[in-house]
């Protein structure tokens, strides 16, 4: 008898028998050829697509140009977001040598950074009829240039470092599981796994950075795996510590966050939980089945906290994004749930009552991942194809906007495109070398799309209500200190931006500037000499 039969041999019988191909390359191995799969679906084509919120592409194409034109983040421009939100870009753009594949090359390295950690620390802790699904789910996320819980085909690499900490976090919590039974004990590899998802969000988008730091702190409560929480934790700290050195720019940072805490960063009130309670009740009723399950059937306090902790984390993350729809840290946990309870030694009845939870599992996964999967081909489709509206700035060849399923939203980015045209051509027209632009608006695509050089002390984008208001905002002196030419949109992207910094800076531009020109699109101020 050969070792395969002697091995189905003594499978049970109502095992589930995996695919051939499946058996041939493990889990580990499929996990890694996923990862390969939906990188080329991103960087092959070297094109990016988009449908709508064009005017949030232009802020990380802006801070790749910064950064190849010689700008630190928070150094020599203002970000609440952390650096890696523009160094992803910025390497996609140096590998591609194009801004049209900046997005798509630079997510597609996040993606195969990931694979490799979900192939550790999945593969070593889960099965395979749990594991695979989850890691497709998780690196989809990563992976679709499209927003979670927004239309199918609605494409945009629009606030990718949401996606980032959303795929992230749900491999982290992963780790509360121990290793499987048969798995070596490696402390350091763990504590690697979890310090390089920490930093990734931390550097990223800080929310999920701090949500990181405290799930993996809570893990010291687990003698199991008190060891590798603590090695990651000292490697998160040694990590900070060093790239604030590299860097320089940490304490800007920080001050940058509390300005935009300032303007946005209060709790949400009970109205706006409950609203966001209420569009998540089929996903929080399902993940409430495994919840309940796990605290019945295996109660341990720490239990109580894990499904606290991802239950409140994925609310509380999901408030602070511009998302209303997808908390997706609850798929991830009822995966942890469904695993920790068919390794749990139950008494028949209870028993047979957990085999079923993975039979729930695809109410919280599928849906997103079909989703998600979709809107990913067709990102690669439409890219391979040419199709749609190429984007006006010489910069941004191969960026195209195409129709979706709403004629309004296709047709507002179009006029928004063609004010871009209008603008770029007034510059053009202004007679002299033109360098150092900046727009009233919520971001300037001319720096990037033009190849113009960046202004410093600036931002790559203001949001009215977000970044800045009435009575928080960057002072005059700072983000126009070496600003040559200002542009103010008579058809801005975002009209409450557009309004407020025309108001909160109208005197420092009276004395300091002077209309040149105007078109039907643009008033056009330089500075006087």
């Amino acid at each position: 008898m050969t070792v395969t039969a002697a091995a189905d041999a003594r499978r049970p019988a109502s095992a589930p028998r995996l695919p051939t191909w499946l058996r041939a390359i493990g889990l580990r191995g499929a996990i890694l050829w996923l990862g390969l799969v939906l990188a080329a679906l991103l960087a092959v084509p070297g094109r990016t697509v988009t449908t709508k919120y064009v005017n949030d592409l232009f802020i990380f194409l802006d801070g790749a140009h910064r950064i190849w034109s010689g700008q630190v983040p928070n150094i020599d421009f203002h970000t609440s977001l952390g650096p890696l939100a523009f160094y992803i870009p910025a390497a996609g753009y140096g590998l591609s040598g194009a801004m049209s594949a900046a997005m798509p090359v630079g997510m597609a390295l996040v993606v195969l950074v990931l694979a490799l950690i979900a192939s550790e620390v999945i593969a070593s802790r889960m099965r395979v009829l749990i594991g695979l699904p989850l890691a497709v789910f998780l690196l989809l996320i990563a992976a679709v240039p499209a927003n979670p819980g927004e239309w199918i085909g609605e494409l945009t690499f629009a606030m990718f470092y949401n996606r980032i900490g959303w795929a992230c976090l749900g491999l982290l919590l992963v780790m509360y599981l121990p290793r499987q039974p048969h798995q070596p004990r490696r402390d350091v590899l763990d504590a690697l796994c979890a310090a390089c998802l920490s930093l990734l969000m931390l550097y990223t988008k800080i929310t999920y950075g701090l949500m990181a730091v405290a799930f993996i702190s809570f893990m010291l409560l687990d003698r199991r795996q008190r060891v590798w929480a603590a090695i990651a934790l000292g490697t998160i700290v040694v990590s900070v510590a060093v790239i604030g050195l590299v860097w320089q720019g940490s304490l800007n940072h920080i001050a940058d966050l509390r300005l935009a805490s300032s303007v946005s960063g209060e709790l949400p009130g009970l109205r706006v939980m409950v609203d966001i309670v209420l569009k998540n009740l089929a996903d929080i009723a399902v993940y409430a089945i495994f919840a309940m399950a796990l605290l019945l059937f295996r109660w341990r306090l720490r239990d109580l906290l894990f499904v606290g902790f991802c239950a409140a984390s994925g609310l509380l993350i999901i408030e602070q994004n511009f998302q209303v729809v997808g908390i997706l840290t609850l798929g991830a946990s009822a995966a942890v749930v469904a695993e920790l309870l068919l390794r749990a030694e139950l008494p028949p009845r209870r028993r047979t009552w957990a085999k079923g939870l993975p039979l729930l599992l695809p109410m919280l996964l599928v849906p997103a991942t079909a989703s998600h999967a979709v809107s990913l081909a067709m990102h690669a489709v439409y890219a391979v194809s040419g199709k749609g509206e190429q984007l006006a700035l010489p910069g941004f060849e191969g960026i195209r906007l195409v129709p979706m399923w709403s004629q309004g939203q296709y047709d507002f980015f179009r006029r928004y495109n063609t004010s871009i045209a209008d603008g770029s051509a007034a510059l053009a027209n202004l007679g002299g070398p033109v360098e150092r632009v900046a727009v009233l608006d919520f971001v300037n695509p001319f720096s990037a799309g033009m190849a113009l050089l960046p202004p410093v002390g600036d931002s790559p984008w203001y949001h009215w209500g977000r970044t800045l208001d009435r009575e928080h905002y960057p002072p005059p002196e700072e983000i126009f200190a070496d600003v040559a030419v200002i542009l103010d949109p008579k058809s801005p992207i975002e009209v409450w931006t557009a309004n407020g910094m025309r108001e909160i800076y109208a005197d420092y531009m009276a004395s300091r500037y002077r209309l040149v020109a105007e078109t039907s699109d643009w008033r056009i101020y330089r500075r006087t000499p």
